[in-house]
């Protein structure tokens, strides 16, 4: 039943749940589905009752910052960059499973005060129906400090907020899903900043060097990469293969595999406890 409802239709049933409020702030994480959100967000306000926000933390790269204040920029609605500190949780730290949990709770406090401080009435994200069949205890965290999800409750999926990115003329609608840096580094292994630094820095090289959809997973001095589809036939080129070590091993690593397995959402990262220690 659900397949037989449009986009149209479902951005409509969106606009009615935003229009409850009188003033909202939408958490902007340079990603398409945030995009959506703001979008519809702005035409059902009007721009000017919306503020964007986006965290700054270790596990974000400059390059989603910088595509959430582009996205922000063509909606003209007002956009603020906040440092988040969830690095400074032990319980996200320690990455037992519910790493994104301690995550969300530490940007939607921040959110929450500034919403608080400025006097407006709800925050919303950019969760969508395709998030519901993965592991995710940062929508635990949302529904915990009554975080609004207009997109989820209008049944709004994937290929809806590509539309809508689309219909707004978003340069993200085409963008390959992300995760913060985080994601990367498996269960049971500490989260530092050292470990997010040469992750970011070596997804920057590879970006660098064109590709589009991929993963760098940290395994110690090991770096294992999952390319997209397509991607890994590249690196039939001699030369980009040298390239691509260069990159990563400048980031910090001291080996380089690639993963014959094409890359693939990881929903939960593990690795066996016993092996944790050894990393």
């Amino acid at each position: 039943m659900q397949g037989s409802v449009s986009t149209s239709q479902k951005k409509q049933r969106a606009i009615s749940l935003l229009r409850q409020h009188r003033t909202i702030l939408v958490a902007l994480s340079g990603g398409v589905d945030s995009a959506a959100l703001l979008a519809v967000a702005c035409e059902a306000l009007g721009p000017e009752r919306v503020l964007a926000v986006t965290g700054r933390s270790g596990s974000v790269t400059d390059a989603e910052i910088e595509d959430a204040r582009m996205v922000a920029r063509t909606l003209k609605v007002r956009h603020e960059v906040v440092e988040t500190f969830e690095i400074e949780r032990t319980e996200y730290r320690a990455n037992t499973g519910d790493r994104c949990f301690h995550c969300r709770s530490e940007l939607f406090a921040v959110l929450g005060g500034m919403a608080t401080q400025r006097g407006i009435d709800a925050i919303a994200y950019g969760a969508i129906v395709d998030d519901l069949g993965d592991h995710r205890p940062g929508m635990d965290a949302a529904r915990q400090l009554g975080i609004l999800a207009p997109l989820l409750d209008a049944g709004i999926g994937k290929d809806d907020a590509r539309a809508l990115a689309t219909e707004f003329n978003l340069h993200v609608h085409e963008k390959p899903a992300s995760a913060c840096l985080a994601s990367r580094i498996p269960i049971g292994i500490e989260v530092t900043l050292e470990r997010l630094n040469e992750v970011g820095r070596a997804e920057a090289g590879l970006r660098g060097l064109g590709f589009r959809q991929f993963r760098v997973r940290h395994h110690g001095e090991i770096a294992r990469i999952e390319f997209g589809g397509g991607e890994i036939e590249r690196l039939a080129d001699p030369a980009l293969r040298n390239e691509v070590v260069r990159a990563v091993k400048n980031a910090g690593f001291h080996f380089v595999a690639v993963d014959l397995e094409p890359y693939r959402r990881a929903g939960l990262y593990l690795i066996e406890p016993s092996r944790a220690s050894g990393q």
